[in-house]
């Protein structure tokens, strides 16, 4: 099978990465392949499906042109800064070019790595079938994300709380270089590094930006439009740290990843955020944290430094109004409207405090507004009955009728998302080898808004998933 490959980024000084190989895995099973995905980047998809080909997607074999590398970057965790982090169980095999473009190619779960910091560099079945399904579902409902190109078991047993069945995602993105990629050379005073990266990056991802000041406001409207993305659809990351945020502007590692059931602000997931830093509705806040992170790391290479901080400043400062403008926009979508007007926005959040109140659930409200089961998402249904009066008249004012309100409104809100409930029941169907429920949800939210009145219930007494994990 013939491989495009061009390594960019292998091109770069060796401090970027290690070079090596993945590490061989026992016994090569494909879960899945992403057949949509493999025809769009010219590659064939009955090949990779072969023996041969599935060697490749497991790390026992090392595709002609590729160049696998990890690379090394830095971060803040939780606020914590770490000096050095880099791909500790993930290899870049190299970046695909063709019509659609460049992307890279990476395997997950393929062995450890000088960055691993005594960690085994294997992924178990869990996170890689949750990021399959959740980053497939987010490219579905239009999101910039990561893609999955193939899940494959390994034959061979990863031990975190007990023995798990070993896998290797294998993951498509724009780049993988991170707002910790910058932090890595600023921490280290490497200016030569910084500006090399900076090169790189504008020439990748952001041709048009003039030097490090506009790659900055170039990340600032990409991160801007992603997590307006993200609260539209009730997305919560669960682990925004800077080494998981993306400069490209693709949401990116799914670990400690759900959607909202019942709406609530302050809602999060991950079991290690004990103190809610990434909940839903403070995603926006963290994004602008990580801005000023990048922002600071590029300083060095914008002139004299108090002029530098100054034009840094500006730029992450225009963060809440780029958000804002994509958040009504979305969110006046949702509700069916066709024109802007000033008091949208209070509309809009009057709405959710009294979905908030009244634990309505985030997707099946949206989607049913104009339609009676709307007011049955709340637990006091008059709370939503006096809110659409006035929303009826908004749409009176603009001319619309309900009727075209609702076309609006079923085109902007999905009727299915990953749940989490129907996520972890697919996993651990798979767990037991099991993989229909997969392959099932997997497909079905190829089709976000697609009425399926399976998938569109929200979990049942005992069934809602409350924590979630990072899968390392």
């Amino acid at each position: 099978m013939e491989w495009n490959f061009d390594n960019s980024y292998a091109r770069l000084p060796d401090r970027f990465f290690t070079r090596m190989a993945p590490t061989p895995v026992a016994r090569p099973g494909l879960v899945r392949l992403n057949r949509s995905l493999a025809g769009d980047l010219g590659l064939d998809p009955e090949a990779l499906s072969t023996p041969a080909g599935v060697a490749v997607l497991a790390g026992n074999a090392v595709p002609e042109g590729a160049a696998p590398l990890a690379q090394v970057y830095a971060g803040h965790q939780f606020g914590g800064w770490s000096p050095q982090l880099g791909d500790g169980r993930a290899l870049l095999l190299g970046e695909l070019t063709g019509p659609f473009g460049r992307v890279d190619l990476q395997l997950k779960g393929s062995g450890p790595t000088p960055y691993s910091r005594s960690g085994d560099g294997r992924a178990w079945l869990g996170p890689v079938l949750r990021e399959y399904i959740v980053s497939e579902a987010m490219h579905a409902l239009g999101l910039p994300t990561t893609r999955a190109l193939a899940a494959v078991t390994t034959g061979e047993a990863v031990i975190r709380e007990r023995r798990y069945p070993g896998a290797v995602l294998t993951r498509v993105a724009k780049s993988h270089i991170r707002v910790g990629t910058f932090q890595y050379f600023a921490a280290r005073q490497d200016t030569e590094a910084l500006a090399a990266l900076t090169d790189h990056v504008i020439a990748r991802h952001y041709p048009g930006a003039e030097g490090p000041l506009g790659l900055l406001n170039a990340v600032v409207d990409a991160q801007a439009a992603l997590i307006a993305g993200w609260m539209s659809v009730g997305f919560v990351h669960g682990v925004m740290n800077t080494d998981n945020m993306s400069v490209a502007g693709e949401t990116i590692d799914y670990g400690p990843c759900a959607f909202l059931d019942a709406y609530h602000p302050d809602t999060a997931f991950s079991s290690i955020d004990q103190f809610g830093r990434y909940a839903y509705s403070r995603q926006p806040d963290i994004a602008v944290w990580n801005l000023a992170q990048l922002a600071t790391s590029l300083l060095p290479l914008m002139g004299e430094r108090e002029a530098a901080i100054a034009r840094a400043t500006e730029a992450v400062h225009r963060f809440p109004e780029v958000f804002g403008r994509h958040w009504l926009a979305l969110f006046r979508a949702k509700l069916g409207l066709a024109t802007p007007q000033e008091d949208d926005g209070d509309l809009i959040q009057a709405l959710l405090d009294r979905m908030a109140h009244g634990q309505a659930d985030f997707t099946n409200t949206f989607r049913r507004l104009g339609r009676p089961e709307a007011r049955e998402q709340f637990t006091d249904p008059a709370a939503h009955d006096t809110w659409a009066e006035v929303w009826q008249a908004r749409l009176a004012q603009e001319g619309t009728s309900i009727a075209e309100a609702r076309a609006r409104i079923e085109r902007a809100n999905p009727a299915i998302i990953p749940r989490n409930h129907r996520v972890e029941q697919a996993i651990a169907a798979a767990l037991g080898d099991d993989f229909a429920p997969f392959h099932r949800l997997t497909e079905a939210l190829q089709q976000p808004f697609t009425e399926n009145k399976e998938l569109d219930r929200p979990p049942a007494q005992g069934e809602a998933v409350t924590q979630t994990f990072c899968g390392t």
